[in-house]
């Protein structure tokens, strides 16, 4: 919650200088995304308390998202929280620049804000996309939870990301070297995601299968995204 205070959602006022990743000016839309944010955590304050457990268990080893999913009401909450996520995910996106490609340079704030989320949104629908082309005929139980594991990392990247912006600000670091450390750590727990997700895949396939999973249901999407960032 520290990295989104009411009244200053850590937008600061002075000129970038040389290298410094200058912050956007507040917009409306990020106000209200903070305020909605602040009100459902605090709805799904104890639905995310309980999932801790099984979202360590998860993130330690690739049977800690099968026991997940065995069980459909930790699975729909987990779901639930996942969702709630996208709404600090589109202000840490915002705020630090993380998704920075040349089209929404001088944009209104409220519209930037508007692309960055029509830009996630494009990513979500192209990996629902590669899913549902992908997916097998039989035996997609385990392609399925690999699937929902998805969900489940995302809830952890997020928790880190939103941690490591609000110390980080405490201490004033600067807006570009920040950015850089949340890069890094979305890197580190994409790559874990990967490795957890090719262990649960490998339960019921190949190891030539399970490569081709993983290039059409996740490195393909991603690439997209950050070839759509680095030359738009």
């Amino acid at each position: 919650m520290e990295a989104f205070r009411l009244g200053e959602l850590l937008l600061r006022t002075y000129s970038a200088g040389a290298g410094e990743v200058s912050a956007p000016v507040a917009s409306m839309s990020m106000s209200i995304l903070a305020v909605l944010f602040v009100i459902l955590m605090t709805v799904f304050l104890r639905t995310f308390i309980h999932l801790i457990p099984f979202i360590a268990d998860s993130l330690l080893r690739a049977r800690g998202s099968v026991a997940l999913e065995s069980s459909v009401r930790v699975s729909r909450d987990r779901n639930t929280v996942a969702l709630v996520m996208l709404l600090p995910m589109l202000l840490l996106a915002y705020r630090y620049r993380l998704y920075n490609p040349d089209f929404l340079a001088d944009t209104d704030p409220d519209v930037r804000m508007g692309l960055i989320a029509a830009v996630f949104a494009g990513y979500l629908l192209l990996r629902l996309f590669m899913y549902a082309v992908l997916k097998p005929r039989r035996r997609y139980e385990q392609f399925q939870i690999a699937h929902h594991a998805t969900y489940t990392f995302f809830i952890l990247m997020v928790i880190l990301l939103l941690l490591t912006a609000g110390v980080m600000y405490i201490f004033n670091a600067p807006d570009s070297l920040i950015r850089l450390i949340l890069y890094i750590e979305t890197a580190f727990v994409y790559l874990l995601f990967l490795l957890r997700k090719a262990q649960i895949l490998s339960l019921s396939c190949n190891h030539l299968r399970t490569f081709l999973y993983l290039c059409g249901l996740e490195i393909l999407p991603t690439a997209a995204l950050v070839v759509s960032a680095v030359l738009l």
